[in-house]
């Protein structure tokens, strides 16, 4: 099957997701053993020690601070979070394993039974979250070719260890976009409550998609396949979209699908097979003896609570209620929390007009003028040489009247690109609007002088005269003058030429 065909949007067959994310947890240290948890840029296995390689003898200790990151997220999850929880051990041999088995949790994870919102065409569809477990990361394949063109793997456990959580979804969702929507709504949850990095391009965030098709109106599941290796919200719903298609012709040209691991080929846009797929049994699951069960108060729980931050749905609702933004608007900005926050800091630094027009007006630069040059540049708006306060005075001045809008736009570019404030570059290069009647009558004589042709059509009627004039009055003064006391000044010397 070719990587363009997609499954119908209206099929006799349904089709039945599932979700299975993987986000490294925001720690100081790993999972079992005191080394550094931030590896990026690191050399190669020099963040590792005697049990994270996985040594003889050597004792895990439990990273309490992702326990309770963990147990935050099943909070915002609407999870149910059980007095006892354990660990086990998930036997399986991989080169790039060093124990030979992974420390997960089986029977009784950290959280489970809850559920998340998305909103699918206008109206709000619930998906169920099975459990969100805590288990270690594993460490990386590096594959090298040498001089003479012969493939070998080199194996860096640098994130060998790295707290795991693991949110397992129910089969709820029926679309390859619903599944996108979930996951960026779980994305924006993860990054809110400063568990995450959310950056599924460097692996932090990762996604294992379930995916099998019934024909419509049976309540048996069909056969599934995983998929792996998608590191994108696109990747994600092409890599269904094509998997959907492809179970679909395999079923109705009356083949049978076969339970694998199956994965995505970004530059193909297909899923290939990788193997069989293991079942629960064959992991050879059993409580680890080196770590005790876990006990969970209620007063843990609610000291855990009154830590959380405010949610994306809340903020949201605030940012319509509080500020008067429109739903999309608000939307927008509270999809990432770095930009809900630059955009509140900067709301409070705007001075000018009631509280309504200036936030309407800050989320018009920040959704976007700021954010064309964020894409534009490749950057994020927490790496901005732009400040909140550098917005604010951009907006005073506009409001003000100090500068037009074309000037805006074009200090707002020079200070994205060089860090410096509006105020400051305002004040150095003398740029402001002129409002100066007699200066802008002297401009405004030498354009009427210089343009004889205008000052004739307008003697005939034509109104475009007029806008040429002023275009031209804007021109000499750099843009620097009031267009709305241009035009009177305008009018009336070329009336006072009619006599």
């Amino acid at each position: 099957m070719t990587a363009t065909t997609h499954a119908p949007a209206e099929t006799d067959y349904e089709i039945v997701i599932g979700l299975e994310v993987h986000t490294q947890l925001l720690t100081h240290s790993k999972m079992f053993c005191p080394c550094a948890a931030d590896y990026a840029d690191d050399a190669p296995n020099s963040h590792v020690c005697m049990i994270c390689m996985g040594m003889p003898g050597v004792l895990p200790v439990v990273n309490q601070q992702a326990v309770e990151y963990t147990l935050m997220t099943g909070l915002a999850l609407h999870c149910s979070i059980p007095e006892l929880s354990k660990f086990d051990r998930k036997n399986y041999f991989y080169p790039d394993l060093p124990k030979g088995y992974q420390i997960s949790q089986f029977d009784l994870p950290f959280c489970q039974d809850g559920y998340l919102e998305v909103e699918v065409e206008g109206a709000l569809k619930r998906i169920g979250v099975t459990r969100a477990h805590l288990e270690e990361d594993t460490g990386r394949l590096l594959h090298r070719t040498d001089a003479y063109g012969t493939g070998f793997s080199l194996v860096d456990l640098n994130r060998a260890g790295i707290p795991l959580l693991e949110i397992v979804s129910e089969p709820d969702m029926r679309t390859a976009e619903e599944a996108r929507l979930y996951m960026q709504k779980l994305r924006s949850i993860l990054v809110y409550l400063g568990v995450s990095s959310g950056r599924m391009e460097e692996g932090s965030l990762r996604c294992d998609a379930n995916i099998s098709v019934r024909p419509r109106g049976q309540k048996k599941l069909g056969t599934k396949t995983e998929i792996k290796n998608m590191n994108s919200f696109r990747a994600v719903q092409r890599a269904l979209e094509f998997e959907a298609a492809r179970q679909i012709e395999v079923l109705r040209a009356g083949g049978r699908i076969i339970q694998e691991t199956r994965g995505w080929v970004e530059a193909k846009g297909i899923t290939v097979s990788q193997r069989t797929k293991e079942e629960a049994n064959d992991y050879r699951y059993f409580p680890e003896p080196d770590l005790p069960p876990v006990h969970i108060t209620r007063a843990w729980i609610e000291e855990i609570r009154a830590k959380m931050p405010e949610l994306p749905d809340a903020r949201r609702e605030r940012f319509i209620s509080d500020y008067g933004l429109s739903p999309y608007d608000a939307a927008v900005l509270t999809d990432d929390r770095a930009w809900a926050d630059f955009f509140e800091t900067t709301v409070a630094s705007v001075t000018t007009g009631d509280p309504t027009t200036r936030a309407k007006s800050v989320a018009n630069w920040v959704t976007g003028d700021l954010a064309r040059l964020l894409n534009a540049h490749g950057q994020e708006i927490v790496t901005s040489k732009l400040t909140p306060a550098g917005l604010a005075g951009l907006v005073n001045a506009l409001d003000a009247g100090t500068i037009s809008g074309k000037q805006a736009k074009e200090l707002l570019e020079r200070a994205f690109a060089t860090g410096e404030q509006p105020a400051d570059i305002i004040a150095r290069e003398g740029i402001a609007q002129v409002s100066d009647v007699g200066a802008l009558e002297t401009v405004a004589r030498d354009i009427i002088a210089a343009n004889p042709k205008a000052v004739e059509d307008y003697h005939k009627g034509k109104g475009a005269a007029v806008q040429f004039l002023i275009g031209q009055v804007m021109r000499q003064t750099k843009g620097s003058a009031k267009p709305d006391i241009i035009q009177p000044i305008l009018v009336r010397l070329l009336d006072a030429l009619k006599g």
